[in-house]
């Protein structure tokens, strides 16, 4: 590896942090042995700035640029060190858009002959001869058969996450200090 800059962030293949660097993982450092790396980036990722500072935590994160909080036209801003996003969502019913769930139940009404699913101009079941022994007649609607579906799912939470390929990120604890233009 060539000579880093002190405090430069690189994504690894191997599972620990070389001489120089460590994980990416929120730990805590002490300001006194890191006090270069402290002038850099603050308590951005937190501590308490007077004896302590933390490295970023890239566990279960993706990096975003934050261009020192400054977005592009249609683009959010995320002032560096902002976190956000979460692994798993529960949708609301507000959330979703309107849309139904056709369905189709058997009636099995008959005015004689065949049963249908149809109700137009058609009894229920087996109640035909029930109707036609009083004279009524009295023949389904087109619209006579409703029926409400309820919402569906158990306001369980779902995963949220991208494809992801997990690596390690190490952040240099030593190296070229760098000057600003």
């Amino acid at each position: 590896m060539s000579t880093p800059y002190l405090g430069e962030i690189r994504v690894v293949g191997f599972t620990f942090p070389p001489v120089g660097w460590v994980s990416c993982n929120g730990q805590l450092l002490s300001i006194s042995e890191n006090d270069a790396l402290f002038s850099l980036i603050g308590t951005i990722y937190g501590g308490d700035g007077v004896t302590t500072f933390a490295v970023p935590s890239m566990n279960s994160r993706v990096g975003i640029g934050s261009q020192g909080g400054l977005a592009g036209p249609g683009l959010s801003n995320y002032p560096q060190g902002t976190v956000g996003g979460t692994e798993s969502v529960t949708l609301q019913a507000t959330q979703m858009p309107v849309h139904g769930h056709p369905y189709s139940a058997p009636l099995q009404g008959s005015t004689a002959g065949s049963a249908t699913d149809d109700p137009a101009g058609n009894r229920p079941g087996n109640l035909a001869a029930t109707y036609a022994a009083t004279g009524n007649g009295k023949n389904l609607a087109a619209n006579a058969v409703t029926a409400n579906i309820s919402p569906a799912g158990s306001s369980q939470a779902h995963p949220n996450v991208s494809p992801v390929l997990a690596l390690n990120y190490i952040i240099a604890t030593e190296g070229i200090y760098p000057s600003q233009p």
